[in-house]
């Protein structure tokens, strides 16, 4: 996403304005709030999801007070970084990614981070140093995901498609909920032409890459529904960069086609899985919570996908000039949540903006 500007804002304000009409009952791809947890509900563990950040030197300055407030609260079990570790008009040099890894090494929860496209797609940029964007994955990958199977930050087991040669997409299970975090960024799933190099088009070696990364990403949804079924987990969470479902989205300055071999994988995944799923993305910067797939939204038609997913919650992080809160995310205890015969129990996840204290 492009450093905040006055078409960043002009984006904010018109998401601001297509939220404010929505009604609030979650219809076809309307507004879904944030269901308040019980009065007298103890969260089984809570975590937290950061996204779209640092964007420019400011921000970078104050990144790691907003780590040490994230690591002072002791109620967090891990963090979620869902990519774009640095705005769009800026370089992706080695020292940068080295910077962030150390800033991230200072977490003392566990740190879950998936790629975002300012790290890597968009490094073709003129103003991002027209770097080939293969050759940024590779080197995100060396610095970020040089052990693993493990978290960055304190470290906490993960199963990695590391065999697959993409390290970062990993999955792991808490307390009946199954959680994957997988590399889809923006700029139409790494598809756009890598015009800062003098491409009009897709490279081979481009869509070679879309591909195999797509296909995990799939795999790994698939996989975290069938360990959840497995296992009669409660919910399915999935991360990554990407907004699918930007309410400001239009067609004439975005294609998101190449989403949609996943789209259609989140649809029939979530369909036949008897829980809530809850996505969370970044890649919009601000807050929203929807429901995108539900029967009748506009994104199915948009997609060409087969079928609905009622059940299907995304929810999209504050990022760029907005990224001045984390959202903190409770998981109500086993036995709390809201079935058939106890319709007021609270939901599965319940979640809230809490602001830094350093901005």
């Amino acid at each position: 996403m492009p450093f905040p500007s006055a078409m960043a804002r002009a984006r904010a304000a018109a998401a601001a304005v297509v939220l404010a009409s929505l009604p609030v009952a979650a219809v076809a791809g309307t507004a879904a709030a944030a269901p308040p947890p019980a009065a007298d509900a103890k969260p089984a563990f809570s975590f937290a999801v950061i996204g779209d950040t640092p964007y420019g030197a400011a921000a970078g300055a104050a990144f790691p007070q907003q780590v040490a407030q994230l690591n002072a609260d002791s109620s967090l079990d891990f963090v979620v970084h869902v990519g774009d570790i640095k705005n769009g008009s800026s370089k992706c040099t080695d020292d940068y990614f080295a910077q962030i890894r150390a800033d991230f090494d200072a977490f003392r929860h566990p740190l879950v981070y998936t790629p975002g496209d300012n790290e890597w797609t968009d490094c073709h940029r003129t103003n991002n140093g027209a770097y080939n964007p293969l050759e940024r994955l590779a080197k995100i990958r060396e610095v970020f995901f040089n052990d693993p199977g493990t978290t960055l930050g304190a470290t906490m087991p993960v199963k990695s498609q590391d065999a697959q040669g993409i390290p970062e997409n990993v999955a792991f299970g808490r307390n009946r909920i199954s959680f994957a975090a997988i590399n889809v960024p923006g700029s139409n799933n790494a598809s756009q032409p890598w015009t800062g190099l003098g491409e009009t088009a897709e490279t081979p070696e481009q869509a070679a890459e879309v591909k195999h990364r797509t296909d995990a990403d799939i795999a790994e949804v698939k996989q975290a529904f069938a360990q959840a079924k497995q296992r009669q987990d409660r919910a399915v969470v999935i991360f990554q960069q990407a907004d699918m479902f930007d309410p400001t989205y239009t067609p004439a300055w975005n294609d998101i086609s190449a989403f949609t071999p996943l789209v259609q994988a989140l649809v029939t995944e979530s369909n036949a899985f008897d829980g809530p799923v809850y996505l969370f993305n970044g890649d919009s910067h601000v807050y929203n919570a929807d429901r995108p797939l539900s029967a009748g939204s506009h994104w199915l038609a948009r997609y060409g996908v087969a079928g609905a997913a009622d059940n299907l919650t995304r929810i999209t992080v504050d990022g760029s000039g907005a990224a001045t809160d984390y959202l903190k995310v409770d998981v109500a205890a086993n036995g709390a949540a809201r079935t058939e015969d106890k319709p007021a129990g609270p939901q599965v996840l319940s979640w809230q903006r809490v602001p830094f204290t350093v901005k």
